[in-house]
């Protein structure tokens, strides 16, 4: 039997708020909560058009951008949306409707927990 502690990560306080996935893998092994968020984070980018839509939003002055500004991807529009949920659903970005238009923001929290999570300590 292991004697690998999990600790607790912490709540959202909204319900589109974004959580870190996980402390570095080099710091001890996943719990299996761990191991399905961080797969479904990692699945999610597995996607060119998502890692474009994820790389544009994370790098848009400000760290958020409106759909009307990351949509050339080279796909349709219902396509966008649809990635772009996908995105939301793995926990990478929030969102926010301000009249016609949505905007996108990758929390950064969420880059550092990722970067985190493949530092060797």
């Amino acid at each position: 039997m292991s004697n690998v502690k999990a600790l607790p990560l912490p709540e959202p306080e909204a319900p589109d708020a974004v959580v870190p996935c996980c402390p570095p893998l080099s710091e001890r092994p996943l719990t299996a909560e761990e191991a399905e968020r961080t797969a479904r984070m990692f699945k999610a980018l597995g996607d060119p058009v998502r890692l474009r839509l994820f790389s544009a939003v994370a790098s848009h002055e400000g760290g958020e951008a409106c759909v009307c500004d990351i949509s050339d991807v080279g796909v349709s529009q219902p396509t966008v949306s649809h990635h772009l949920k996908k995105l939301k659903e793995a926990g990478l970005l929030t969102s926010e409707r301000r009249g016609t238009w949505v905007y996108y923001r990758v929390e950064p929290s969420v880059l550092a927990a990722m970067g985190q999570l493949l530092t060797v300590r």
